[in-house]
């Protein structure tokens, strides 16, 4: 196994990293900005060192500073967290061409799967099924022809990278220049790419992911599902394992399909593949090609540490059991905790002046905060994840009703009174939401998020 594993991220996923390298008796280096001296995931690795100033460009994103750090330490493998370098095929080359081992795919699948042009069209030739759409646009005008021919509303997407950025609804065609002018803006400046690309928009569907892991013997491995529908402006908040309405039939076939997908790219460690789902309907998204914030959630379900056998898969370990010895029992709920206001969603920082996290039988809250933590402007708002298991649907919700009640996080304005509302949703109560819930919540709507009346 790897002696030392440089992590080349901070916050919740680097605390989260050093502890599974901790229990497997791997060393860690931090690496972290100016502003980030004073950050949990500094004082818990073995070793840590300053890597430049607040700007993502100047530290997290700085690659060339990374890999310097990381000869330094004499590090033998880099783990790039979820975000920044994560799925960034440059950095995974140069891991490998300086001689350390990358914590994720190969550099092809990372460039394969980044440009979603050619990740639908592999998948398609896989055999998966993928939303109607175009190849790259060249300009606003050859967008108008392609929405014409497809009919609105329809969804402007950047060609890289992810996290809801470079995406852009148009209902109308009024609205599709000015939307093709800011969803390519804000993929160059977000990817170094403005390049779009158009699918139907599909509306009242609910967003569903099939989390595997691979080895590097071709054997892939499914470790269930989850329903990731609640998000803002493409930001994940709240996720559940299993789906809830998800029924077996198209279960099984989903399962089918991402087996189908990694084999199709020779994928090895952790990945997730993401459906939206409409009814018995599906349409591959996605290839998430890294770990995933929610991986949490499915680690609880379905008693596999995702994090150690994205480790062990990238040594090279064998995968050496079987689906029918992964027992996924019960029901996860997880919420994330994040430092913006609860209404109109707007990012917050400053100090926390008091903090007490919620306990209690299979209550788990992975976060990086401590009191007096210094919440900054510069990076993601999420503060922490509280993840609730129960044998029964109905009492995980209960039981993040009571952790949500317990938290206390006084200094920075988070979004714990959004989480308690969506809960009181009829929808949610339900399970039948869709990725209409929170314009829904926001807007007063009576459509409860599912496209039906209260």
């Amino acid at each position: 196994m790897f002696e030392k594993i440089l992590i080349a991220n901070r916050g919740e996923v680097a605390v989260r990293v050093i502890r599974a390298c901790r229990e497997m008796g791997i060393r860690t280096v931090a690496v972290y900005s100016d502003v980030d001296r004073d950050a949990l995931h500094v004082q818990l690795a073995d070793e840590a060192y300053c890597i430049g100033g607040a700007p993502v460009s100047e530290s997290y994103l700085n690659y060339n500073a990374i890999l310097m750090v990381a000869r330094k330490t004499r590090a033998k493998a880099i783990h790039p967290g979820y975000g920044l370098l994560s799925e960034n095929a440059e950095f995974a080359e140069a891991c490998l061409k300086n001689g350390f081992a990358f914590i994720g795919p190969s550099p092809e699948v990372l460039r394969t799967m980044g440009d979603k042009d050619i990740a639908r069209r592999t998948m398609k030739k896989a055999g998966l099924p993928v939303i109607e759409g175009t190849d790259l646009l060249k300009d606003a005008e050859e967008a108008k022809k392609a929405a014409r021919k497809i009919g609105y509303p329809v969804l402007l997407k950047a060609r890289l990278g992810g996290g809801g950025k470079g995406i852009r609804k148009v209902f109308a065609k009024e609205d599709l220049d000015r939307a093709f002018a800011d969803a390519s803006a804000e993929a160059m400046e977000a990817f170094g790419d403005g390049t779009l690309y158009m699918e139907k928009l599909l509306t009242g569907v609910k967003h569903i992911e099939v989390q595997f892991i691979a080895d590097r013997d071709g054997k892939v491995m499914i470790l269930g599902d989850r329903d990731c529908s609640i998000q803002y402006r493409n930001q994940k908040l709240i996720e559940e394992a299993p789906a809830p309405t998800l029924d077996d039939m198209t279960r099984r076939r989903m399962y089918r399909d991402a087996v189908a997908a990694a084999k199709a790219v020779k994928y090895h460690t952790v990945g997730t593949i993401e459906f939206l789902v409409q009814g018995r309907k599906y349409y591959f998204m996605e290839m998430n090609t890294r770990l995933q914030v929610e991986h949490s959630v499915t680690e609880m379900v379905c008693g596999i540490d995702i994090v150690k056998w994205q480790i062990r898969t990238a040594f090279g370990c064998p995968i050496k059991f079987d689906e029918k010895e992964i027992r996924t029992t019960g029901h996860a709920l997880e919420c994330r905790i994040c430092a913006q206001d609860p209404v109109t969603f707007a990012p917050a920082c400053g100090t926390i002046r008091m903090l007490h996290v919620p306990g209690g039988f299979r209550i788990r809250f992975d976060s990086a905060l401590y009191q007096g933590y210094e919440v900054s402007p510069y990076y993601d708002a999420m503060l922490g994840k509280i993840i609730t298991y129960s044998r029964t649907r109905v009492g995980a919700i209960r039981k993040m009703r009571s952790a949500i009640a317990e938290l206390i996080v006084h200094g920075v304005t988070n979004n714990t009174e959004f989480h308690l509302k969506a809960m009181d949703r009829e929808s949610f109560a339900e399970g039948d939401y869709t990725t209409d819930f929170v314009e829904d919540i926001r807007s007063g709507s009576e459509n409860d998020g599912t496209g039906k009346s209260l």
